[in-house]
Formats: structure tokens, sequence, C-alpha cells
């Protein structure tokens, strides 16, 4: 699963500038490629955190199966928006892409 969202990040990161508008100069300024990279990164982390946790209850470093089972369910909840917020993406480019200039 880490690895689909490196992916995804590798794949946004390569974006060609041409697409950005021209008011942008750098993804510094709060753009929407900076944005979304952030988001991922914070689902990466919301996933290694729920990772660690499980690893550790394995080995018996922990005993609150509670805590564990909420960390998963937060990168579960996290993964699900963020294939959502694709989709949309994708829609939209798509819905752009039929309009006649």
């Amino acid at each position: 699963m880490s690895n689909s969202i490196a992916n995804i990040s590798s794949s946004i990161s390569t974006i060609p500038s041409a697409a950005t508008p021209a008011t942008h100069t750098s993804d510094s300024d709060g753009g929407f490629g900076s944005t979304l990279t952030g988001a991922i990164e914070q689902v990466e982390q919301v996933h290694t955190d729920a990772q660690q946790q499980i690893s550790d209850l394995l080995q018996g470093n922990r005993q609150d199966v509670h805590n564990v089972m909420i960390a998963v369910e937060k990168a579960d909840v996290a993964f699900q928006l963020m294939m959502q917020v694709r989709t949309k993406i994708v829609n939209a480019y798509q819905e752009i892409s039929r309009l006649q200039f």
C-alpha cells in the first residue's frame, strides 16, 4: 500500500510546469500541486504510523489494541478520502478535456 502512495506522490512531481497557471512561478506559493503533495504526504504519514503501531502490538510492545484499531481506521479513512479526491480530479480533467475552445 505504501508503494502505491509513493507511486502517486512521484507521479505528481512529474506534472509538466505548463499545466500550472502563469501567475504561480513556484509551488512554494501554496499552489495546487504543493497542496496535493502535502495531503498525500499526510496520508502516507498516517499510514506509516498505523503500520508502526501494528508492528509494536505484534512484538508485544503495546497492550492497547483499541488505539491501534483507531490508528488503522484513521489510515483507512484517509486513504479512501485521498482516492475520492483523486477520482474528482480525474473527472474534472476529463470534463475540461471535453471542452472545445
